[in-house]
């Protein structure tokens, strides 16, 4: 039996096993760290959205998703923003007063920052269906006063182009106006006011 032990040799095997072991011990924990990390589509859920409007034309609704929810972006005519003021006794909340409806900034007669451009969560306030575009004037079904908006086929809820509900409807309050902000004149931030985060 020889006494010469190969040093080298023995390096060599050390740190070959070692890598094997590494590299093992990795193989096993990047599953695990992945399986705990929250998915793509969990971080997108609550992340405020933007939108790219600069395409939006007038008359033209664009849907959008935000935390689970349709969102809708409307541009306005100015026949649209004129009709919006003569609606007022035939709304069951015209000033949008009740506070949790719209961020503070969006309460006023069009519910928005900028008159020409609407930004609604497309739920109806009642049982949670979600409303129809109508943007018809006087289609022989919802009336010869009607200017144009959204009606809830569920139960017959009605909105204007303001999400303001009509009164005598089963919907109690207006539609939802989310926290938003502008970024530019094209890019609508959907889930966050200018301050941040909501």
């Amino acid at each position: 039996m020889s006494n010469n032990i190969d040093t080298g040799k023995r390096r060599f095997l050390t740190a070959a096993a070692s890598v094997v072991g590494g590299a093992g011990a990795i193989a096993v924990a990047i599953p695990f760290v992945v399986s705990v990390a929250p998915s793509a589509k969990a971080e997108a859920a609550g992340a405020p959205v933007l939108v790219d409007i600069s395409q939006l034309e007038v008359g033209q609704l664009l849907t959008v998703e935000w935390r689970g929810k349709p969102v809708w972006l409307y541009r306005r005519s100015p026949e649209v923003l004129e009709a919006l003021p003569t609606l007022f006794d035939e709304l069951r909340d015209p000033g949008s007063e009740v506070a949790s409806q719209q961020p503070e900034y969006a309460q006023n007669e069009t519910r928005s920052i900028r008159d020409e451009l609407m930004v609604l969560v497309g739920i109806c306030t009642h049982l949670g269906c979600s409303p129809t575009y109508r943007p018809e004037l006087a289609p022989e079904d919802l009336g010869n006063d009607w200017k144009g908006g959204f009606f809830c086929p569920c139960h017959g809820s009605k909105f204007d182009l303001a999400g303001r509900v009509y009164q005598g409807v089963p919907a109690p309050i207006n539609l939802e106006v989310p926290q938003y902000h502008f970024q530019g004149d094209n890019i609508v931030i959907i889930g966050e006011d200018a301050k941040g985060a909501a």
